[in-house]
């Protein structure tokens, strides 16, 4: 277990994190395991996620497993066996005939609803770390590497030595850090999601299509579902273009629509995909599809504050990595701030060691992630047949969207904690000749 957050230790390092979503709550679980000590400073009352279902790609759930196995066995708890193992995608269009299937690796991608992954993980975060009702407004660092000063919205002012914003899209840590020049902006998508119960589901579209992981393709359009719940709960999601600009009143990524839109949407499809999307209820949230790919942040780190998750590299949700990068974030962070923390205690300056940790996690992680925010926007462009060059050639699809999501899957989770850990050891003289990483 962590040091207490009230611990009169002045050696060892706090950090703050600001949001307790998915990537917020992992990363306390890896600082946890690593014996760092932290705070969540969580807007909300509790901890709640919005949206429907989620799955884990194998580099997320090796990222897992790293970060602390208890996170891994908290998602494979709530997570729904594969009917197959595979990722078949559908000609939603015409013909309704599977064009393609990708391997997923033995029970690899299961789904599983993300308010109850956010339950199990939240069990295991002791109350003392926690604050709630908690509004981040103002971040302050004191000169010369001192501690970070926070201001919230309820007046109070709490310190820490380093603060990691894991405050999603609309971030309010990114918006310290940078101002509202590098905000989301529209991608000229939205999307309709709905968990279906099963006996809904399954006399309309029968076992085998509610069963596993499926992908309808077409026309500036697409839809996604897979069992969640332990097989009780059909997760559905439908993406539609949309030439308009995104505008409400009061500035949210979401507003009322209806069946009957979505209905429209999808006239002229295959019977099945209309069989689909008659199964939502008649009153819908529209959820606008925003990512960071216009006006990204520059870096992820500015002293000792930093950004993770979809603060840092908001993209969509079309290949479903978005949540799973975060979990790879929040290892590289878990990493090299338990290193930093170790050599505290050996004297070392901490504002110059968590300045190098965070410069450390910018380097390592940018690049990478950047490249999926642009790379979702590719696939979603396959999915919705507006790619050029594949138009809707199966074949040409496949060759396109398998090298994608290799890139992602295959990732070396193992060397990029060992990188991470020798540049930041490079930069801080750690480890010394003889040491370990």
């Amino acid at each position: 277990m962590s040091p207490s957050p009230n611990s009169t230790n002045t050696l060892r390092l706090h950090v703050a994190i600001i949001g307790g979503g998915i990537t917020g709550l992992t990363l306390a679980l890896g600082l946890q395991t690593r014996n760092v000590s932290f705070t969540i400073y969580e807007r909300a009352s509790s901890f709640k996620e919005i949206g429907a279902g989620i799955g884990f790609s194998p580099n997320a759930e090796r990222a897992l497993k790293v970060i602390d196995p208890r996170v891994h066995d908290a998602y494979k708890r709530v997570a729904t066996p594969n009917g197959e193992d595979f990722f078949q995608w559908v000609d939603g269009r015409h013909t309704d005939e599977i064009i393609y299937k990708l391997y997923l690796g033995q029970q690899g991608f299961q789904g599983c609803r993300r308010s109850d992954f956010v339950d199990e993980l939240a069990t295991m975060i002791p109350g003392e770390n926690v604050r709630f009702d908690k509004q981040i407004e103002g971040i302050v660092e004191e000169e010369n590497g001192g501690r970070v000063r926070m201001r919230f919205k309820d007046g109070s002012v709490e310190e820490a030595d380093v603060v990691i914003g894991c405050d999603g899209i609309r971030s309010r840590t990114r918006h310290v850090l940078f101002g509202p020049s590098h905000a989301p902006s529209y991608t000229h998508k939205f999307c309709f999601r709905a968990l279906i119960p099963l006996p809904s589901a399954l006399p309309k579209l029968g076992v085998h299509r509610t069963s596993t992981r499926f992908m309808y393709n077409g026309p500036e359009a697409h839809i996604i579902t897979y069992p969640v719940a332990m097989g009780e709960i059909l997760n559905v999601l439908l993406v539609i273009s949309d030439s308009n600009p995104w505008t409400t009143e009061d500035g949210r990524h979401t507003s009322s629509g209806s069946k009957q839109e979505a209905l429209a949407a999808f006239a002229n499809w295959h019977p099945t995909a209309r069989t689909i999307v008659d199964l939502l209820p008649e009153q819908l949230d529209k959820w606008a599809i925003f990512d960071m790919h216009d006006r990204p942040a520059p870096y992820y780190a500015r002293g000792s504050v930093g950004i993770a998750g979809d603060a840092a590299h908001a993209a969509g949700p079309h290949l479903g990595a978005g949540a799973g990068f975060g979990m790879e974030d929040a290892l590289v962070l878990a990493a090299l701030l338990e290193a930093a923390d170790k050599r505290c205690e050996g004297g070392k300056s901490k504002g110059e060691l968590c300045c190098g940790a965070l410069e450390t996690y910018n380097e390592v992680r940018y690049e990478r992630t950047q490249w999926l925010v642009g790379l979702t926007r590719e696939a979603c462009d396959l999915f919705q047949w507006q790619n050029e060059s594949a138009g809707s050639d199966s074949r040409k699809f496949a060759e396109e969207i398998t090298w994608r999501f290799q890139k992602i899957w295959e990732y070396d989770i193992d060397g990029m904690v060992r990188g991470a850990l020798e540049g930041f050891g490079t930069k801080s003289g750690w480890p010394e000749k003889g040491q370990e990483i």
